[in-house]
């Protein structure tokens, strides 16, 4: 396990409304994070938002590009991302995860700087710790069905396990 003890720390774009108003990451009925979650093998049933602090049980975590709450995601500034994405670096090198997971392409390209990344493991690392960038679970990210996000979670957790057993 990293120094820091995540395996993975899963990044969302920023909370939308009811996140916000529950605390609760991904909280919103539509967005598929949870299931995925569950159906790539990271968690051993299905857990609810409310239950986020679990994942720490099973060296997961979870944080946001931009603190900011909104609607959608498209109603965050350029500069909110690349700012959020300055301060997640300096998150990420606090807590040394074996990976950072970026759910959400644009939102990675944007707050890196990374214009031609596409979704899987990155070139780019922070420290010690790997970057993989996921697909957006929102409802509205039409391109990916729930069974693709969760083959794409489940590479990621393929190489979360192994390493975790190589540090």
């Amino acid at each position: 396990m990293a120094a820091g003890g995540l395996r993975v720390l899963f990044c969302g774009i920023n909370p939308g409304l009811l996140s916000a108003a529950t605390g609760h990451h991904f909280a919103r009925p539509g967005n598929r994070f949870w299931p995925v979650l569950y159906a790539s093998g990271f968690t051993p049933r299905l857990l609810s938002p409310s239950e986020q602090r679990e994942l720490l049980a099973y060296g997961l975590g979870i944080t946001n590009v931009a603190a900011r709450a909104t609607a959608r995601a498209d109603e965050l500034s350029a500069e909110e991302m690349r700012e959020g994405g300055r301060i997640l670096d300096a998150k990420v090198r606090r807590l040394e995860p074996a990976w950072l997971a970026v759910a959400g392409i644009t939102a990675y390209r944007i707050a890196f700087g990374e214009k031609s990344a596409v979704i899987g493991p990155q070139d780019r690392t922070i420290g010690r710790t790997r970057i993989w960038a996921l697909p957006n679970p929102s409802g509205l990210n039409a391109h990916w069905t729930a069974a693709a996000m969760a083959e794409e979670f489940g590479r990621l957790r393929a190489a979360a396990d192994a390493r975790a057993a190589e540090l």
